[in-house]
C-alpha cells in the first residue's frame, strides 16, 4: 500500500523557566518539517500545563516561518472556548497562512472545569453535545448580521460580519472522534475525521477492529453528495531506532515498553483503549505501517510525537522517518511532484 499525506503532531513542550525558548524550538521544528517534505504540522492545545495553550496564536507565528506546509490543531477542546472569538482567531491564521490551516476540535466539558470555576464560558444544554462545534462552524461561515451598514467604529459604517471572511476554511474543519457517536456526528456535519492511538471500546476489545469500524461509521454518515470524499487522518506514535545512539535507543524502547500494559485491555469507566507504540528500525516501521489495516483504508498518517521528549529526540524522529517517506508515498498526480525530502546526518 502507499500513502498520500504525511504529517506530524508536536506537543510544544517548554520549561517553566524559559517558555519562549521552548516555543521557539517548536517553531523551528515545524520549519524543519517543511524542509523535510512533510505535508502538514499539527499542534496540541494544552491547558494548565507546560505546552501550547493558544494554538491559534502559535500557528499565526508558524505561518510566518513557513510557506508550504499545512498547519493544524489536533485538537482544540471547545469546552474552554467562546466559539465566536475562536472563529475570529482561526480566520486570522487562515488569512496569514495563505489558506494552509486545518482546524481540529473536540467538544464537551473542559477537563479542568472544576479548577477554573466561573472563568469558563457557560455550558450548553445537555441535549446538544456538539453545540460549540456547530456554533463555531456557523461563525466561520461569516453570515452578514444586519440588513444595512452600521456605524460606530473608526472605519465608518460597515455590514457587520466575522472578519477576515475566509470561506475556504470551512472545507478544512476536523473533529477528533473516539466513539461511534462522535464519528457519526462528524460525518453528518461535514467535518473531516481525526483518529489516533486512543479509542473507545464499544463493539469489541480489538483496537484496530474498533478503529476500522469508526472510519466506516464516519464515511457512511457523510452527506450523500460527499460520500467517499471525507478525509480521515490516523495518528501513530513512531520511534525510529536507526541512527540513534545507545542512550536514545534505550530511551525510546523503554518509553514504548512502559506504555505496553495499558494496551492489553480497555481502561477506566469509559473503556478507553490504546495502541502500542512502534519502536524499531526503519524497515520494521515501514512494514508495520504497510500492514496497518486502518492506514490501508485511509492513507493519511500523522506521527504523534511523545509528550515531554527533548527537541533533539523530536528532530531525530522526523529526520529518520523522512528517509522512508519516498518509498511509502503514493505516486504523484500529473503535474504534482512529490516533495523532495532532504538527507540529514544521523542525530
Amino acid at each position: 500500500m502507499s500513502f498520500h499525506h504525511f504529517a506530524f503532531l508536536t506537543p510544544g513542550n517548554f520549561s517553566a523557566a524559559a517558555p519562549g525558548a521552548g516555543l521557539e524550538e517548536t517553531l523551528r521544528l515545524i520549519t524543519e518539517g517543511e524542509n523535510l517534505g512533510f505535508d502538514s504540522a499539527w499542534v496540541r492545545q494544552r491547558h494548565l500545563e507546560r505546552g501550547i495553550s493558544s494554538a491559534a496564536t502559535f500557528l499565526a507565528a508558524a505561518s510566518q516561518r513557513t510557506s508550504r506546509i499545512g498547519l493544524g490543531t489536533a485538537v482544540i477542546q471547545l469546552g474552554y472556548e467562546n466559539p465566536f472569538r475562536l472563529a475570529e482567531d482561526l480566520a486570522t491564521v487562515e488569512a496569514l497562512s495563505g489558506g494552509r490551516l486545518n482546524a481540529g476540535f473536540s467538544d464537551g466539558p473542559a477537563p479542568f472545569a472544576s479548577l477554573l470555576g466561573d472563568v469558563l464560558p457557560p455550558l450548553f444544554a445537555p441535549d446538544e453535545p456538539y453545540g460549540r462545534a456547530e456554533r463555531l462552524r456557523h461563525a466561520l461561515s461569516s453570515p452578514v448580521l444586519a440588513n444595512e451598514p452600521l456605524a460606530g467604529n473608526a472605519a465608518g459604517p460597515q455590514l457587520p460580519r466575522l472578519h477576515p471572511h475566509v470561506p475556504a476554511l470551512l472545507d478544512r474543519l476536523w473533529y477528533g472522534a473516539g466513539s461511534q457517536r462522535s464519528a457519526t456526528w462528524a460525518g453528518r456535519s461535514g467535518f473531516h475525521l481525526l483518529t489516533g492511538n486512543v479509542i473507545t471500546a464499544e463493539a469489541s476489545e480489538d483496537f484496530l477492529a474498533e478503529q476500522i469500524r469508526l472510519v466506516g461509521t464516519f464515511r457512511q454518515s457523510l452527506p450523500r453528495a460527499q460520500t467517499g470524499t471525507g478525509r480521515v487522518a490516523v495518528g501513530r506514535v513512531i520511534l525510529p531506532l536507526d541512527g540513534a545512539g545507545p542512550e536514545r535507543r534505550e530511551k525510546f524502547k523503554g518509553f514504548a515498553a512502559s506504555r505496553l500494559e495499558r494496551t492489553r485491555q480497555p481502561n477506566g469507566p469509559r473503556r478507553t483503549m490504546f495502541l502500542p507504540d512502534i519502536a524499531g528500525t526503519l524497515d520494521e516501521i515501514a512494514k508495520a505501517l504497510r500492514e496497518d489495516p486502518v492506514l490501508q483504508i485511509t492513507g493519511e498518517l500523522r506521527l504523534e510525537l511523545p509528550y515531554e521528549f527533548g527537541i533533539e529526540d523530536y528532530r531525530h524522529i522526523l529526520q529518520r522517518f523522512a528517509e522512508i517517506v519516498p518509498d511509502l508515498r503514493a505516486p504523484s498526480s500529473p503535474g504534482q511532484p512529490a516533495p523532495v525530502l532532504a538527507a540529514h546526518p544521523a542525530v
